[in-house]
């Protein structure tokens, strides 16, 4: 019976891992080529911009890079390069007409005997003992992110149980008028469905309050690595505009100015669009912003 829906899921997947794979392996080229001066400004842009957008995926980017970044980066590789070689063979094995009819044989085929086949196509294709490893590096490095946002966000943790807490009780009153609109067999979900409401809107609220303040402190915080990362650059590369960067940014207040300006323009942009990325961008930044969702829940629930 899940046949047709699993159908539809393998070929979302075969249809858009190429571009996630592509799309990492220039992102990791991007990051060998170009300088650490560089690198340090666009992580600032980040930090400056969208900071308030995605607080706790920069949070647990950052606690990644300090516990394991690098056991985190071979893991995705390996992973990354096993699902290349699982659709690399998936590309051939749509193109196979064992019957010689002119059709592909997977357009001839159930859906369950879709699923089976590409079942059967990822077992012999992949090498399960790499596959593992790198799960369990993944697991590993994921463990100490958690734990790390959960000390991090504490109090945006703590506000959000407590608003939940102190909603419950007005709620609940919702409980008798809900049992006269719906059948007798559901009432029992009733007060469950009641909490789930209230810790939604619990998070909703600190998790609100917890974005400003990530927007605030991350647009400085960005603003002061774009500027000196672009006045590092040009210090490094000789340019200097006016004479006015001196070579040790220690004797000048410049980076602080650019920098200072640079958040508050930052943190109004993210204040304007409600800490929420406009159209087009919240089409594009889709998978981030669900991500955000699924950490928030995750640090909050767990």
């Amino acid at each position: 019976m899940a046949a047709p829906a699993v159908k539809m899921i393998v070929i979302g997947v075969a249809t858009v891992a190429p571009h996630v794979i592509f799309a990492y392996q220039k992102a990791r080229e991007v990051y060998r080529i170009l300088p650490g001066n560089v690198l340090q400004a666009l992580a600032g842009f980040i930090f400056c911009f969208f900071g308030g957008l995605f607080p706790t995926l920069l949070a647990a980017l950052e606690a990644a890079r300090l516990s394991g970044w690098d056991e985190t980066v071979r893991s995705i590789n390996i992973i990354l390069e096993e699902s290349a070689k699982v659709v690399e063979e998936s590309k051939k094995d749509d193109e196979v007409d064992d019957d010689g009819d002119g059709i592909a044989d997977v357009n001839q085929i159930s859906g369950n005997e879709l699923v089976m086949r590409k079942a059967k196509l990822i077992m012999t294709k992949m090498e399960p003992e790499r596959v593992n490893d790198a799960l369990s590096g993944l697991y590993i490095s994921w463990l100490a992110v958690m734990a790390t946002l959960k000390v991090q966000f504490a109090r945006t943790v703590t506000m959000a149980l407590s608003i939940a807490h102190y909603l419950e009780g007005p709620a609940m009153h919702l409980e008798e008028p809900l049992k006269r609109m719906l059948p007798k067999d559901y009432h029992k979900w009733i007060p469950v469905c009641i909490r789930w409401g209230c810790k939604s809107i619990g998070m909703s609220i600190a998790w609100s309050i917890q974005r400003i303040i990530s927007a605030f402190t991350s647009a400085i915080k960005g603003g002061l690595m774009i500027s000196r990362g672009v006045m590092d650059y040009c210090v490094e590369h000789g340019h200097n505009p006016g004479g006015l960067i001196p070579k040790d940014l220690d004797d000048t207040y410049i980076d602080e100015v650019a920098g200072w300006s640079l958040a508050v323009l930052g943190f109004y942009i993210q204040f304007s669009f409600s800490f929420t990325a406009p159209f087009p961008f919240n089409i594009l930044l889709m998978p981030f912003t669900l991500l955000e969702w699924y950490i928030q829940w995750a640090v909050t629930s767990a």
